[in-house]
């Protein structure tokens, strides 16, 4: 499992993308459960980047699942449990068929949102089950720059590797960076990286950003926040 946390609006949904359609190209059975943006939001985000989710789906390769429009279609959810999430993924992926599989979850914290306490709990679980199926599992994390509820530190504990987005304003214009801040048994890369969003090609590295703390340590009050959520949730445990 890997997560892949940040704040809204920095490339996340888009990694998600990318990260599905590789393994629609590799021949995976691939499965994207999408919590914050309908099916059919996804299936045009990806087509903006030359991304055929469409085709994919007719051809028995991918299937959406969506878990926001609350429809009463076989590959929907209409409440975020975690149970129903797990078991419909496995439902999708006997309908896939055998083989090696990738799913993506954008967001996994949507599950835990109401019950912040649960976010490691929860994330073993999915984890724990879905190994047994041969998937390699990508769980989007959220976090909102003014409060520390919503934040993947449960995940970030379970996870085998963490990347994390980033995103500032600089002489009022939007950057965006990446970093990877863990990756088990991987010789990865340490440094923080920009990166941009391009029309009809998504996601690309512009290169190894300028070393600055401000571009990848969050502001001490959030981290504050950030800390107290955690103790009151290890209290509530």
């Amino acid at each position: 499992m890997v997560a892949v946390t940040g704040e809204p609006g920095c490339g996340k949904t888009i990694f998600s993308i990318h990260f599905i359609n590789q393994g629609v190209l590799d021949g995976d059975k691939c499965i994207y459960v999408t919590t914050e943006e309908s099916r059919e939001s996804i299936i045009k985000q990806a087509a903006q980047f030359n991304m055929d989710f469409e085709k994919a789906i007719e051809e028995g390769r991918l299937i959406v699942i969506d878990a926001l429009m609350g429809r009463e279609d076989r590959w929907s959810l209409n409440s975020l449990d975690m149970e129903a999430l797990v078991n419909k993924i496995i439902e999708a992926k006997k309908e896939l068929g055998y083989g090696r599989a990738r799913v993506a979850i954008d967001s996994l914290s949507a599950f835990w949102l109401d019950k912040p306490a649960m976010a490691r709990r929860y994330s073993y679980y999915l984890k724990k089950v879905l190994s047994k199926w041969n998937f390699t599992i990508l769980a989007v994390s959220q976090y909102a720059i003014t409060t520390a509820e919503s934040f993947g530190w449960g995940i970030e504990h379970i996870a085998d590797g963490i990347i994390r987005f980033r995103r500032v304003l600089r002489r009022g214009e939007l950057k965006r960076f990446v970093v990877i801040e863990k990756m088990r048994q991987t010789n990865h890369s340490r440094y923080l990286h920009e990166i941009d969003v391009r029309p009809g090609v998504g996601l690309v590295v512009l290169g190894r950003a300028e070393r600055r703390i401000e571009d990848y340590k969050l502001p001490p009050e959030v981290v504050r926040r950030i800390l107290e959520a955690k103790r009151r949730s290890e209290d509530i445990l």
